[in-house]
């Protein structure tokens, strides 16, 4: 017993000592896959210099492996020994504490080294965002979280950081941008409304009125600003009237022609459609118009209907233009179809006339029309559509419900009555007087003639000046529109210039529609260098690059002749116009007047002081020529109490 007791010992003794080397080499073995699944973690997460930082641990843990290797060699023929069932069980449990013990032991640098990695590559982007970031602190994150962060600021390095605030691109076309010039000073918007001679008169509890001297103050959606793109900025009635029109208030504005009126009241209504969206028009019920805009003539109802339509098509809204002259059919299939092909018909532009007529017809719903516009008001009432406008209106919603906005070249007393009866505590912007003034661009010459019969020589002469045979084709061309006084006259000038070899069209009222829109169209895109005209073409077109007007006879009023040289110098440039005086029939009594109109405008003409200068008192349609428009009237009782 006590030889077997001796030969026993020395083998238990070896089998622990061989135990223990062997597991020891397994917690090694079970260490080194931590690392390396730790290691290749970092290594994902880790960029730049973080990789360098790593290099010294990666070579400890190498030489860790290949000394463990050569243990494992060197006592590996002696770890396959059988061992009982009992102390195995033990020595695993021991293995397992001690594996965890060195595994939490081994968590603390592991964790501290992500953390400086971490706080490296945050200090990296400290540098490059010029941002303060926290610094990062506890246990090491997940792989996941890790990940996302990566992602999330590989993103943000290669994102410029803004000085402004700016719109995310991602915000909808709906939304307004906000204000990106700050209010200008008192003493630059004093300065900007005694350049221009603006008056700006608003009610008691308005309160001062704040001109947008700037387009970078407009609060409209982005789609909207490729209206001005091409402006430096807003014209003086554009920066008046926006203000309160935006906050939906009445306005009038009171301004020479070509100063950007259609734009004054055109952006106000689509920002206004756009803050009141339809959400189906398919399945709405009953019209979705709610803008309705009037102007005297068939040519300036289709020009702004034009410019509404091109400024609401980013937004889905369409517009219908209705004017005379023409077949009513396909303006009625084109209300009767006004919500198809992805637009909703929100606008209507027309002609006074034609618009009552399709309302009469059944076919034009305006009875939630809530923003009216009176373009060219005192021409539409000069042409007798006071009762039809007055009819019109009366189909839209009350007054208490409606915004509407009045814009007119001049301001007499029948224009006053309608603004009175249609427009509640309106904000009246004036640019320049109340009188019709002349373009102050626009250059004036006035040729007097002993005879007439001399006028056809010196039109062709003026015609080789402005249009050289070399000059630019196409859109670029320049043009020049002549006016004559009779329908009869234009069209024997426009054979007469024919004949001379220029392209030439005309436009009077001996035309189709179709016939007038074609010249016009043509004229505009450059196609034709001249256009012969009588005054249905002197208010409201925007035709541009005109370089001169020629009035071949002049028009039987001084305002029709402001109006007519109105047609150049327009969007800011520069214009020209020459004038054919006679003196015959009634241009004799208007002579004195157009010398007023010239010496207002810094320009003289000796000739035509060979002809009486007394100018005509303007007489009332009521009260002839003893009565005064400067008086105001009394306000009136606002409550009657009785006794």
């Amino acid at each position: 017993m006590a030889l077997d007791l001796a030969v026993a010992q020395p083998t238990n003794e070896e089998t622990s000592v061989k135990a223990k080397k062997s597991k020891k080499s397994k917690e090694e073995k079970e260490a080194r896959k931590a690392e390396k699944r730790k290691r290749q973690q970092d290594e994902q997460e880790d960029i730049g210099g973080a990789e360098a930082a790593d290099a010294p641990e990666q070579k400890k843990k190498k030489e860790k492996k290949e000394k463990a290797a050569k243990n494992e060699a060197n006592e590996g023929a002696s770890t396959s020994m059988a061992v009982d069932e009992t102390p195995r069980e033990s020595k695993l449990d021991k293995k397992k504490r001690k594996r965890e013990q060195e595994q939490d032991q081994g968590e603390v640098p592991t964790a501290q080294s992500s953390s400086d990695k971490k706080e490296k590559k945050k200090r990296r982007k400290e540098v490059s965002f010029e941002e303060p970031i926290p610094s990062v602190e506890g246990p090491a994150v997940s792989s996941s979280s890790k990940k996302d962060k990566k992602k999330r600021k590989e993103k943000n390095s290669t994102l410029p950081v803004p000085s402004e605030p700016s719109v995310a691109s991602s915000q909808p076309t709906t939304s307004k941008l906000s204000t990106l010039a700050s209010t200008p000073s008192s003493s630059a918007i004093d300065a900007f409304l005694t350049k221009h001679s603006i008056t700006i008169t608003a009610p008691e509890s308005m309160g001062k009125v704040v001109p947008l001297l700037s387009f970078d103050q407009l609060v409209v959606p982005a789609e909207l600003r490729s209206a001005f793109s091409g402006f430096k900025e807003p014209t003086p009635i554009q920066a008046c009237a926006w203000p309160p029109a935006l906050e939906g208030r009445d306005v009038i504005g009171i301004a020479e022609t070509g100063s950007g009126k259609t734009l004054a009241f055109g952006l106000p209504a689509l920002a206004n459609l756009i803050a009141s969206p339809i959400a189906d028009s398919k399945k709405a019920k009953g019209t979705t118009v709610s803008v309705l805009v009037m102007a005297p003539t068939r040519e300036l109802a289709i020009q702004t209907h034009d410019t509404l339509y091109a400024l609401g098509e980013p937004f889905g809204i369409a517009s219908v233009a209705v004017f005379g002259g023409v077949d009513k059919g396909p303006q009625i299939k084109a209300l009767q179809n006004a919500n198809k092909g992805g637009k909703t018909t929100r606008i209507i532009v027309g002609t006074p006339g034609r618009i009552l007529d399709l309302i009469n017809d059944g076919v034009c719903d305006l009875s939630r029309v809530d923003y009216l516009v009176l373009d060219e008001a005192d021409r539409m009432l000069d042409k007798g559509f006071e009762n039809d406008i007055r009819s019109i209106i009366g189909h839209t919603k009350k007054s208490a419900e409606r915004q509407t906005l009045m814009f007119s070249a001049t301001w007499p007393d029948g224009v006053r009555r309608l603004a009175a009866s249609f427009l509640r505590d309106p904000v009246r912007v004036t640019v320049g007087s109340d009188d019709l003034t002349a373009n102050s661009r626009v250059e004036q010459i006035v040729e007097v003639f002993d005879d007439g019969r001399s006028k056809d020589g010196r039109l062709l002469g003026h015609l080789r000046n402005l249009l050289p045979k070399n000059s630019v084709k196409g859109s670029e061309a320049t043009r020049v529109l002549v006016f004559a006084l009779y329908k009869k006259e234009a069209a024997r000038v426009e054979g007469m210039l024919r004949s001379k070899g220029y392209t030439v069209a005309g436009l009077h009222g001996d035309l189709s529609q179709n016939a007038r829109m074609e010249a016009l169209n043509n004229f505009k895109t450059g196609a034709t260098t001249v256009l012969v005209a009588t005054d249905v073409a002197a208010r409201g077109l925007d035709i541009p690059l005109v370089a001169a007007v020629i009035n071949y006879t002049f028009p039987l009023t001084i305002e029709d002749y402001i109006h007519r040289i109105g047609r150049t110098g327009r969007g800011g440039r520069s214009g020209k116009s020459i004038t054919f005086f006679t003196g015959d029939s009634h241009e004799r009594a208007l002579a004195g007047e157009l010398a007023r109109v010239l010496r207002e405008s810094g320009f003289e003409c000796e000739g035509l002081k060979k002809f009486p200068m007394t100018i005509k008192k303007k007489e009332h349609s009521v009260y002839g020529a003893f009565f005064r428009d400067d008086i105001p009237a009394s306000k009136g009782p606002t409550k009657i109490t009785f006794g």
